[in-house]
């Protein structure tokens, strides 16, 4: 198969209505995954009550002893979460998840959660297919000088004000909602 029928066979998928539905929903819902636990971070509370006694809860303690650092781990998630949110810095949003989600899966493996290692994999997979879903974005990187002669513009159904606001209207709630349920009890 050539690279024109490849590309052709890309633009016609990315132009599908209810696969960039899906696509969103997906950014949405992993970003989901990490706003709980990067606030907690940035307000500097425990992501776990686990003893010292075991690995995890040992590793956990120890991460959150660092301070700064663990304030910086949730800054770096929440922003990863409110890129994806965007729409418009999605992909720059993939690329940082990636990054944090390869680097928890292989912990979570490392340190034998039971069971925590089979949902961060699927979350690695997943955006590991956003990236895929942004493949022309990114396919400059790979390039000689990061340049191709023969771009053209796609209008993808992605990009539309409803998406972009409710992903922002969806990040403020959720951000609203979190800090009322840690501050409450």
């Amino acid at each position: 198969m050539s690279f024109e029928k490849i590309g052709a066979c890309f633009v016609k998928v990315r132009k599908m209505n209810w696969l960039n539905t899906f696509v969103i929903l997906t950014r949405y819902l992993i970003a989901f995954a990490f706003i709980p636990s990067g606030l907690k971070k940035i307000l500097g509370l425990r992501f776990t009550q686990m003893t010292v006694d075991t690995p995890i809860g040992f590793f956990f303690e120890g991460m959150f002893q660092t301070g700064f650092y663990w304030n910086f781990l949730g800054w770096v998630q929440v922003i990863a979460a409110f890129l994806l949110m965007t729409q418009r810095f999605a992909t720059l949003g993939a690329i940082f998840f990636f990054f944090i989600i390869s680097n928890i899966c292989v912990i979570t493996i490392s340190l034998h959660f039971s069971g925590t290692w089979i949902i961060t994999l699927l979350m690695l997979l997943a955006v590991l297919m956003l990236l895929v879903w942004d493949a022309h974005k990114l396919k400059y990187l790979f390039c000689t000088d990061n340049f191709l002669a023969d771009t053209k513009f796609e209008d993808f159904p992605t990009y539309n004000r409803f998406w972009i606001f409710s992903g922002f209207i969806l990040f403020a709630l959720s951000i609203v909602g979190l800090l009322a349920l840690f501050y409450s009890g």
